[in-house]
């Protein structure tokens, strides 16, 4: 029996909100950007997508062996039949309320992409192939970001790359990529055109870096070290007037084997041009490297119950 989350509860509504958000946009990326040129995004929906065009390609053939077929297959539909096994998989390993929240990512992912393939039709947004592969790289990457945030997936190869990525120190974005790539070649012997595949490893590409930034956020947060005899005066702006927590590292100059003590703080980008401004007014001779902090979880910054 799958554990749920309430959805009622105020983390509940923001993560299946998040989920359906995600799944909106990951659709409008699919039906308006990336199908119309026949682009394979990887995994599950590469595969839809793929699938799609080969059956309109050789409808009349599949009918006569057949008999009756529908003109058209979805792309939603061909993507929930192979989500289903995958989501089991998922189950099996991620634990039960990422199965749970996996079918409802799955599930929205397909009911709103078959709702935009008969109201939009399969007509391309642009006229041009690479802002398409761009905009619907884009696209898709902040949408599977929003999902992976509300620690689930819209399923497919998102599933592979949340157990890769478990189990590994790779990325989520750089997982999604190395597995998204090997499905693309499919596209190459479907269709020998050698540009779906390159323009399809665009929107890989792209997907990668946006997940990673959508998971991350943007980087607004600075770590300084500060090496300064008015140490103290430094210290005191910093936790009495911007509010943020320092700590002294002991070190010894090299040359001048004096001790010396080195702050180390975290503040933003705007709190950053203050420091600057204060230090060179007291000690223009101070020391000071300033370098992009990836993440910082803590007190006036992330909370580690968010991770």
């Amino acid at each position: 029996m799958l554990r749920t989350e309430k959805i009622f509860s105020k983390q509940g509504a923001i993560s299946y909100s998040l989920i359906l958000i995600g799944s909106f946009i990951m659709a409008v990326s699919f039906v308006m950007f990336i199908s119309p040129y026949k682009l394979a995004p990887g995994g599950v929906y590469g595969i839809a997508i793929t699938l799609h065009h080969l059956y309109a390609i050789h409808h009349d053939a599949i009918q006569s062996v057949f008999g009756f077929m529908p003109d058209n297959l979805n792309i939603g539909i061909i993507a929930i039949c192979m989500d289903i096994p995958l989501c089991l998989i998922g189950i099996k390993v991620l634990g039960p309320l990422f199965g749970l929240k996996t079918v409802a990512g799955f599930t929205s992912l397909s009911i709103l992409t078959t709702f935009l393939e008969t109201t939009w039709g399969y007509t391309p947004l642009v006229d041009d192939m690479m802002l398409s592969s761009i905009f619907g790289g884009v696209l898709i990457g902040i949408g599977q970001g929003l999902i992976f945030r509300a620690k689930a997936t819209s399923g497919g190869s998102d599933i592979i790359a949340m157990i890769t990525s478990k189990y590994t120190n790779l990325s989520l974005g750089t997982t999604v990529i190395i597995v998204d790539s090997i499905i693309v070649m499919i596209t190459l012997f479907a269709f020998h055109d050698w540009k779906i595949p390159m323009y399809s490893w665009i929107v890989i590409y792209v997907t990668g870096a946006v997940i990673d930034l959508t998971m991350k956020g943007f980087n607004r947060t600075k770590t300084m070290l500060i090496i300064s005899d008015k140490h103290d005066e430094i210290t005191s702006k910093i936790i009495n007037e911007l509010e943020r927590g320092a700590t002294y590292i002991q070190g010894e100059g090299v040359y001048s084997k004096q001790e010396k003590k080195i702050i180390f703080t975290n503040i933003s980008i705007r709190e950053v041009g203050i420091m600057q401004k204060y230090i060179k007014k007291i000690d223009p001779t101070a020391f000071v490297t300033i370098i992009d902090a990836n993440e910082v979880i803590g007190d006036g910054f992330k909370s580690i119950h968010d991770k």
